[in-house]
């Protein structure tokens, strides 16, 4: 049971070091921009999502029955070709952050804890040194990067610079967090 303990301990380390990454490092900033005309973009948004309400929206986009259609799509490819192009998170009911950040901080706060035990349950079945099991920590970040934020890059455009500090924050964040995971378990003598 001692990899509970340092499951949590990993996933306080991971929220503090994601928490200074985007408070007093530039990682948090990187690739986000403010747009000029916000309010008449956002009404331009609710206009275009009326009676769609929250979600995700690809502008320009086809729903997947036009992409089935060979014609709608070759058409769309020849009239957005060189368009630009906006993936947007939508949400009428606002921003709840903007006014109050702490039900976030702490869904935050619980995900860390829960990958913190995960990534503890791992490291103290595996062998190895301390060393080891940092760089296997790191490489689960590494992986959780691979897994979302690259196809995000690759598929839906995502900026470079944000999906950089991605790749900074998971893959230091969960080695800092292996660190501290394997320096527990040396500590109480879990070898495996």
């Amino acid at each position: 049971m001692r990899w509970v303990i340092a499951g949590v301990i990993g996933g306080l380390v991971m929220f503090v070091w994601s928490a200074l990454a985007h408070t007093a490092l530039p990682l948090g900033g990187m690739g986000v921009k403010v747009a000029n005309g916000q309010d008449a973009a956002l009404a331009e948004i609710a206009t275009a999502s009326a009676n769609q309400g929250a979600g995700v929206y690809l502008l320009p986009g086809m729903t997947p029955e036009q992409w089935a259609d060979d014609a709608a799509r070759q058409a769309f490819v020849e009239k957005y070709a060189g368009s630009p192009y906006a993936f947007v998170v939508y949400r009428p009911e606002g921003n709840p952050n903007a006014a109050d950040m702490a039900p976030s901080l702490v869904c935050q706060l619980a995900a860390n804890l829960v990958g913190g035990l995960l990534l503890a349950w791992v490291l103290a079945r595996v062998g190895g040194g301390f060393a080891a099991r940092a760089l296997l920590g790191a490489g689960a970040g590494l992986f959780a990067w691979l897994a979302v934020n690259l196809p995000y890059w690759t598929w839906y455009r995502f900026p470079t610079e944000f999906t950089v500090a991605a790749l900074i924050e998971q893959t230091v964040g969960w080695g800092l967090a292996g660190a501290a995971i394997a320096a527990w378990l040396r500590r109480g003598g879990v070898a495996r």
